[in-house]
Formats: C-alpha cells, structure tokens, sequence
C-alpha cells in the first residue's frame, strides 16, 4: 500500500540542528568539565527524547545530586539561550525543503519532536515552515503518543505512514506505531539502528524511497 502521510523527526530530519544542541549540552554543563564527556555521551545515546528527560538522567546517573523544580527550569531556559538563536539559522537537511514544498500538500506531513513545543512552533514560524506541515507536536509529549494521536485522530492506517528519525527514539516509535521507518545517518557516521534498517544520508531521495518503503509491511503492529 502506498505510503500516503508521513511523520518527521525535527533535529536531525528537518534542520541541521542536532549538533547545535550538542555543544549547547556541553555549554550548559560546562561548570562540571569532569562530567562534560558523559553528558555529552548521554544527551547523543538518547538523541530524540526531552531535554527535561535529560537533565533528570544527568544529575541523578551522572552528578548523583538531587534536582530541584527550580533548577531544572532555569536549566531548560539557559539551553533555549544557548541554542535557540543557531536553531533558527541553521541550514536545513538537504533535500527537505525541496520535498516538503513540491510534496506537503498533497501528502500530509506531521512533526513529532523531543522539542517543547512552543518552541518548536515558535522556530517553525520563524523559518516560514509552519505551512508545510499538518501538525507539528513536541515534547512533554512522547512521540508514540504523538503517533497514536494523529492516527486516531486522522484516521490514518498503519501501513500508510512512513516515520523519517535519526534517532532510536524514532525508531522505537515507529516500531510501537507499526509503521514504516526510514532512519537518516549522515554520512561518516554510524548508524545507530539495527541491521537492516534503510537509512538515507538526507532526504534528497525521499521521493526514491517512497514505493520501496511501502512494499515493506511492519513487523510490528500498534499495541
């Protein structure tokens, strides 16, 4: 069955972003040089989920300290400082401007990010991306939920969907959603997902992989 909407990841999928928050992790956290490497390591390992999710890993796995309310705001506002102002300006993946333009509206294309949400919305306006997109969702959402929300809510059929991610996270989203997945790995780097899994370096042959994609049936089903 044809693929006839699809589900994008963010940072990483959309914008050249993903390395942006790297150093912005590594910024946030420089007041700790002892522990800068782990952060940095965990923040990659689980690329995808809240930042929030992240800075309560950190203290408790790595710093072993406890994490206030407060502190753990001020640490969401300090990152968007870091952060935000690159995000906005970054190039975005190649390939995805062209796709999305020639292709959104006709396919219906959704975001589900790790980002918070007003701010995903608020770097969408920015970059006048809004309008190529059905929804864009982030986080506290999960993006299972997120996925289960836009089905139900659209009544779209698991096999129809392709989930674009370039993390895990995406990947075990799609996975719970039984849905199609395409992983972006640039190139020189790993791929961080099981054998198997059809990666692109960018998104430049979407519309190449399309029909490949569809023939795939799931090998999960939505629980």
């Amino acid at each position: 069955m044809a693929i006839a909407s699809i589900i994008f990841d963010f940072d990483g999928v959309i914008l050249q972003s993903a390395e942006v928050k790297t150093v912005a992790f590594a910024k946030l956290f420089a007041d700790w040089p002892n522990h800068v490497g782990d952060i940095v390591a965990l923040h990659e390992r689980h690329a995808g989920i809240s930042r929030y999710e992240k800075f309560d890993r950190i203290y408790r796995d790595i710093l072993r300290i406890p994490l206030s309310d407060e502190t753990r705001i001020q640490l969401g506002q300090r990152f968007s400082d870091l952060a935000l102002t690159e995000v906005k300006t970054c190039p975005m993946v190649a390939g995805a401007l062209e796709f999305l333009e020639s292709r959104s509206a006709r396919l219906p294309c959704f975001i589900a990010s790790g980002t918070p949400e007003a701010e995903l919305h608020d770097i969408l306006a920015h970059r006048r991306l809004t309008h190529l997109f059905r929804e864009a969702h982030g986080s506290p959402k999960k993006k299972g939920a997120i996925g289960r929300d836009i089905i139900a809510r659209h009544q779209l059929q698991p096999e129809t969907i392709l989930f674009v991610g370039d993390a895990m996270t995406d990947h075990d989203a799609a996975v719970e959603l039984g849905v199609s997945f395409l992983g972006i790995v640039p190139r020189d780097v790993a791929s961080p997902f099981p054998q198997g899994t059809i990666t692109a370096p960018d998104l430049t042959n979407l519309h190449g992989h399309l029909e490949r994609l569809a023939a795939i049936k799931p090998e999960h089903q939505p629980t």
